[in-house]
């Protein structure tokens, strides 16, 4: 793989003299012809990367995610992408495992390392974003939370949660668990839940008990068998479809059958959920199309032009085996 130096020994000029004519710089026409050989005849190909760091401006969006191992946060990010490399934009990615501290070094560590902008997919807006935001001076745009000071993208939680109670009560479901998350967490742990009680606000005869767990299969899983054993709800509505399958598994481990038994739905519309079997009922949010949206608007902000202040990201109730077909009620 030929390098600078090796352009610069070919051309006979100095290595700055190469360097400074891949960033653009002033470089004799007789030079440059030299220059342009050498390129050509050792196939160099310049780092993007590398050169853009080295630019008063770079072309590189630096993207904060809470976890990898997340389909929401992967279909997000890979629609990132695509659409930044259609715009000829990098996208750089700093994962901080769920660590608010973490999350804020990576504001301003992007900022020092002069990324064009960036993309944070918040799980939550503390004073401390707050205070990194209006510090670093470089366009931001938040996934998945919204603030009123801040360019946000959204996904329609509220109006999610409403279409999934009345889907569930349509179906004749009156003795509910609903388990959801922390309320640290405004989207999925107050907007969702915000939603599904106006629509259970809007019939009689309801018994609803509202529970949190973590994020994660294993202590759903948990959450769930303890629910089961001390209120044997007839359908749990689940917060996230992680959490939904965290809902099947307890099932299975105490023999109970999904849907004639208990049924179940989720938030997200995981690849999974339509795999597995019973397929899960779930609000099916439009992750990648949400990334391609980020990526474009982002792009906007960094070359000045205006962008609406909120985006709202369009979502699907998806029907599926885990919730009977036998209790029809229209409302």
């Amino acid at each position: 793989m030929s390098t600078i130096l090796d352009i610069a020994k070919l051309a006979g000029v100095a290595k700055s003299t190469v360097s400074r004519y891949l960033n653009g710089g002033s470089v004799g026409e007789a030079t440059k012809k030299k220059i342009e050989q050498a390129i050509k005849e050792t196939g160099y190909s310049p780092n993007p990367f590398a050169q853009s760091l080295k630019a008063k401006k770079t072309n590189i969006i630096g993207t904060i995610v809470p976890r990898l191992d997340s389909y929401a946060s992967s279909q997000t990010l890979i629609g990132i992408d695509e659409q930044l490399k259609k715009m000829n934009y990098q996208m750089l990615i700093s994962n901080t495992s769920q660590n608010l501290e973490r999350e804020i070094e990576s504001i301003y560590s992007f900022a020092n390392q002069k990324m064009a902008g960036i993309i944070l997919l918040a799980t939550e807006i503390t004073d401390q974003h707050i205070e990194a935001f209006e510090s670093v001076k470089v366009p931001v745009l938040l996934i998945g939370q919204e603030h009123e000071d801040f360019h946000s993208l959204i996904h329609d939680d509220f109006h999610a949660g409403y279409a999934m109670g009345r889907y569930v009560l349509e179906k004749g479901y009156r003795k509910i668990a609903y388990l959801g998350v922390t309320e640290r967490d405004i989207s999925v742990g107050v907007k969702r839940k915000q939603g599904f009680k106006k629509a259970i606000q809007e019939v009689a005869d309801c018994d609803v008990r509202f529970y949190e767990t973590l994020f994660n299969i294993p202590a759903a899983q948990a959450s769930a068998k303890e629910i089961i054993d001390e209120f044997q709800p007839a359908i749990f509505v689940c917060a996230t479809d992680n959490i939904a399958l965290g809902v099947l598994k307890a099932s299975y481990s105490e023999g109970i059958t999904i849907p004639q038994n208990l049924a179940v739905t989720g938030f997200g519309g995981y690849d999974v959920t339509g795999i597995i079997h019973p397929g899960i009922t779930t609000a099916k949010f439009f992750y990648k199309e949400a990334g391609e949206s980020a990526a474009r608007h982002i792009v906007e902000l960094v070359n000045e032009r205006n962008v609406e202040k909120l985006t709202v990201s369009k979502f699907e109730i998806i029907e599926r085996e885990s919730v009977d077909n036998l209790f029809k009620r229209p409302l």
